[in-house]
């Protein structure tokens, strides 16, 4: 058990340092990475195609990176917004990790990017436990999926800067209780903004963007509960146990993680090499089972055309 432990932690722990040194890259070029987490089905990809249809519309400069066990659905669906779209296959892992991400957009992230979309597996559990080097962490949930959603998964609401509640258009029909959620979003994460969207309908386009846009000049992102510790004046999205409003048998917590830059004279490395521009993605694992493709998509990791 202490060995697994043990394990974990250096996992966790390496995984920070990948974190960091992609969070000081992407600020050194003056763009900010957005991580997106939900469940599947929650609506994530629906909101992020209008999302990135308007910063089109804008003249706003964004790219998006889309993960998923198998297939390039979504990341089809994205690239017909014209904006820069790259798919990663996790070869069945249940999550994205920060050397992953740093991989893949090493010779594809567009010069003139300011925000990059992360759009990470969809699993409430796994990915709330690694920093991709976001400067802010979104958590998502449909109407769909009831009120309790963020009492069951402590970690990924307590320690989101934003939270967007997806399919709000339906709300009426499986008789969401609003007030309910909101109170359960606060006991995990008090003070987060919750933002109600509904993709169908338009009900909250841009609110993304905006949020993203206003870190991405400055602006400080909330900061959870639970990434606060006496001894760590910063904000990292890792929770503790001991500050958890919800009482856990088992502890959910990682160890680091920081989703956001440091203030001046922080922790952070002051520089880091900078994001190779040549070269294709490193591969920590063999390519997904072949499948018939439509030759107008790329293999593995490489972007995906706009199929208009």
């Amino acid at each position: 058990m202490c060995r697994t432990a043990d394990l974990r932690q250096a996992v966790l722990a390496r995984n920070d340092d990948s974190a960091r040194a992609l969070r000081a890259e992407l600020a050194g070029r003056g763009v900010i990475a957005v991580n997106l987490l939900s469940s599947p089905g929650s609506g994530k990809t629906a909101l992020l195609e209008v999302e990135l249809a308007l910063a089109r519309e804008r003249g706003v400069p964004v790219a998006a990176l889309t993960a998923d066990l198998a297939t390039e659905n979504d990341a089809r669906r994205l690239a017909r917004t014209g904006v820069p779209v790259q798919q990663v296959y996790t070869d069945g892992l249940c999550h994205l990790e920060a050397a992953t991400l740093r991989g893949y957009l090493a010779g594809w992230l567009p010069a003139e990017a300011r925000v990059l979309f992360v759009e990470n597996v969809g699993n409430l559990v796994c990915p709330a436990s690694y920093d991709l080097g976001e400067s802010l962490r979104v958590t998502l949930a449909s109407v769909t999926e009831g009120e309790d959603k963020p009492l069951k998964y402590p970690g990924a609401f307590g320690l989101a800067q934003l939270v967007l509640v997806t399919k709000a258009d339906l709300a009426e029909a499986v008789e969401f209780d609003r007030d309910t959620f909101l109170a359960n979003v606060a006991r995990v994460n008090p003070g987060v903004e919750v933002v109600f969207t509904s993709a169908r309908r338009g009900q909250g386009a841009g609110a993304l963007l905006e949020r993203a846009l206003a870190v991405c000049e400055g602006a400080r992102a909330h900061e959870p509960v639970m990434a606060r510790t006496p001894d760590h004046p910063h904000p990292h999205p890792h929770p503790h146990p001991e500050q958890d409003p919800v009482r856990h048998t088992q502890p959910y917590a990682r160890p680091h993680a920081h989703p956001e830059p440091h203030p001046a004279g922080g922790t952070e490395p002051a520089a880091a090499p900078a994001l190779s521009v040549s070269g294709p993605p490193p591969r920590t694992a063999p390519d997904p089972p072949a499948a018939p493709r439509s030759p107008a998509v790329p293999r593995h990791g490489h972007p995906v055309a706009d199929q208009r």
